[in-house]
């Protein structure tokens, strides 16, 4: 008798689970639009390889995350969010007003990657098969590293803006 209640609450773990990787999917576009569009922007080489490094990391985590959504009987998000969209226009009139300012665009994409952060601890949080968990702990672990490394980036390229202006004055 306790088997059509089973049932019922497997199908809404993964009703549930389907609609976080989906959330997840669109951000995990949104990076990968956002880093190509920051590679693109940035006048260091050294930023551009790291960016695209990134947006093809955020790739691969897609088509992971799809696969994991089909393989749970989904049809997967294709597109990232609105605002998403509206991110990676920023870096886009960030890089424009500021001639392309490597600072700026660092700081965007750590910003960027404060909310991708937050959507991979919040979808921890939720009931998983241990399957699709051990994938989204091995993609939240990158998106970490990735934020500390945009980080110690923002922050090196802050120093050499003030070491620059200390020695003009």
């Amino acid at each position: 008798m306790d088997r059509p209640d089973f049932d019922t609450n497997e199908k809404e773990l993964n009703e549930a689970t389907i609609s976080m990787l989906n959330g997840l999917i669109e951000t995990c576009e949104d990076g990968f639009e956002g880093f190509k569009q920051a590679a693109e922007g940035v006048k260091s080489e050294d930023l551009k390889r790291t960016f695209f490094k990134y947006s093809e990391e955020r790739a691969g985590f897609v088509a992971d995350l799809q696969n994991l959504v089909r393989t749970l009987g989904g049809d997967p998000e294709d597109s990232g969010s609105t605002a998403g969209a509206l991110h990676r226009g920023w870096i886009n009139i960030k890089s424009a007003v500021t001639g392309q300012d490597d600072s700026a665009i660092l700081n965007e994409c750590e910003r960027g990657e404060d909310s991708a952060k937050k959507e991979y601890q919040e979808a921890q949080k939720q009931d998983m098969p241990d399957y699709v968990r051990s994938s989204v702990e091995a993609q939240y672990a990158a998106v970490l590293a990735a934020h500390d490394n945009i980080r110690m980036l923002r922050d090196a390229a802050k120093n050499d803006s003030a070491s620059a202006a200390r020695s003009v004055l």
